[in-house]
């Protein structure tokens, strides 16, 4: 009885957890990416500041220009 009763749960379980990765949302739209003229990391245009047609990753790094 024990037995049925844990292959029943496990069941539910499963099932519950497939059901989830169907209904997950669709990934994320890609975005560019830019390279930081001061340090060269690579981050999302979003973040990124643009001065002088130059790309940084931070205001810092945008005062500190060459």
């Amino acid at each position: 009885m024990l037995i049925a009763i844990f292959a029943f749960a496990w069941w539910l379980v499963k099932r519950y957890l497939r059901s989830l990765r169907q209904d997950a949302p669709p990934a994320a739209v890609s975005e560019d990416m830019v390279r930081c003229a001061r340090c060269g990391v690579h981050l999302p245009r979003s973040e990124s500041i643009t001065r002088e047609e130059k790309v940084f990753c931070g205001e810092e790094h945008a005062r500190l220009r060459d």
